[in-house]
């Protein structure tokens, strides 16, 4: 069902009705300082109440070109509440990929759009934060339209009258809004001050419909800061890395959700294709010419006319540690480490017989020598040996020298809750893969 203006206006209301009642009574007669039980059946019925108006946002958000809607703007009249809508943004994708709410398919369809979008940035391969734009020039700002003008009975008689409190005429013949206000509330301040004058009435009568006007030639509502302003940094047309990143472990979530629910092969496959394009198109992959900079050091955007800008470490590192493990396929379940590696692609594993260097929890420097067909990578630096064959088990080595098997890719409790403790009982783990599972 589809919420009108004035619905929202009084469920708000009524929202708002209920909250300050509930302040006004902790004010006025504190807590009650004794504690009451709640049936678990009521609570799973605010819970079903919270999650179907979620589920009704997100379905209202969803736009025509397949993307969704991240941040709306109020516009609260006394009949009606208005919703409008910021240009398309990455972070609004990656919200609605994590919410659980899409199927596999929908997802696919949000990755589909957003590859075709204007977030996508071809020369890098990666996606920026808003659509790039062309902003406008200094000495086009400020100009309010003809048709405003006349419209309005007061600007018209001050332009008339020559008074510049409010807007002047310059020599071209553009009317302009007072250089002095800041924003809407200079405006307002500047119509008090008419009050007493022979403007009184028209002030009074034209409050509102001056305000619209100075919102119509500024938009100051939909004024979102760097991204939309600047030119460099996280300006326009800028990558930040740092949501390229939730993006890739958004993406990951969904592939392993379907590689989960076993979705038909095709869709976890264009899924997979997509994780694999967001993972290439970050940095650490790329050549210092397209970088713009050393790839394996932490910048934090791409401005659209530079390389690589503003040095320094972000949160960017967290989400690509977490995805390499998801793409390894470690997994932490009912307090059991299990491995299972659906994102892992064969060509990640040495074609010829290399050395792994590592720290163990001695804090000593150790080398494993890895086979050809294999790949290794520490975990509670404890190292975790993969190798491709055509069976799955596990083999545990201890550093008492004895050995444990598993014959399916996931550890007892006793032996986790070692690695994960890091108590040191555990040398090395050997987990051998079926190669006909691996991408």
């Amino acid at each position: 069902e589809k919420v009108t203006d004035e619905k929202r206006k009084e469920v708000l209301d009524q929202l708002g009705i209920a909250a300050s009642e509930y302040r006004i009574h902790i004010y006025e007669k504190s807590f009650w300082g004794t504690k009451r039980s709640i049936s678990v059946s009521g609570i799973k019925r605010f819970l079903d109440a919270t999650l179907t108006h979620l589920d009704h946002t997100i379905k209202a958000n969803k736009r025509s070109d397949g993307l969704y809607h991240a941040y709306n703007l109020l516009t609260v009249n006394p009949d009606n509440v208005q919703v409008s809508y910021l240009s398309e943004m990455l972070e609004g994708q990656v919200a609605v990929l994590s919410s659980g709410f899409l199927s596999a398919e929908e997802s696919l369809s949000v990755l589909d759009s957003l590859k075709s979008s204007a977030l996508f940035r071809d020369d890098q391969y990666s996606y920026i934060l808003y659509p790039n734009k062309s902003l406008k020039g200094f000495l086009v700002k400020n100009i309010i339209p003809e048709g405003l003008v006349s419209d309005s009975t007061l600007l018209s008689k001050m332009v008339s009258d020559q008074d510049s409190t409010l807007v002047e005429k310059d020599v071209f013949g553009d009317i302009h809004f007072n250089g002095d206000f800041k924003n809407v509330n200079d405006l307002l301040a500047a119509l008090d001050e008419l009050a007493d004058g022979p403007y009184s009435e028209l002030a009074k009568n034209e409050k509102d419909q001056l305000a619209n006007i100075f919102e119509e030639v500024f938009n100051h509502k939909a004024f979102t800061g760097r991204s939309g302003t600047f030119f460099g940094y996280e300006g326009l047309g800028s990558i930040y890395w740092h949501m390229v990143s939730k993006l890739l472990f958004a993406v990951q979530e969904c592939c392993l959700e379907a590689l989960k629910e076993d979705k038909d092969p095709s869709i976890t496959g264009r899924l997979m294709e997509h994780f694999y394009e967001i993972n290439e198109g970050i940095g650490v992959h790329k050549s210092p010419t397209l970088y713009g900079a050393f790839p394996t050091d932490p910048y934090s955007h791409t401005p659209a006319s530079k390389g690589a800008q503003q040095p320094g470490m972000t949160g960017q590192v967290k989400e690509d540690i977490l995805s390499r493990f998801g793409e390894l396929g470690v997994f932490v379940l009912d307090r059991k480490l299990n491995f299972n590696p659906g994102l892992l692609r064969k060509n990640e594993f040495h074609t010829k017989e290399t050395i792994f260097d590592y720290i163990d929890l001695s804090s000593k420097n150790q080398s494993l020598l890895l086979n050809a067909g294999s790949l290794a990578f520490t975990y509670c630096q404890v190292p975790v040996v993969y190798t491709v064959a055509d069976y799955e088990k596990i083999e545990v080595v201890k550093n008492d020298g004895s050995r444990e098997q598993f014959n399916k890719l996931n550890l007892n409790s006793e032996i986790s809750n070692s690695i994960l403790q890091r108590q040191g009982d555990v040398k090395q783990i050997q987990v051998y893969l079926d190669e006909t599972k691996l991408r």
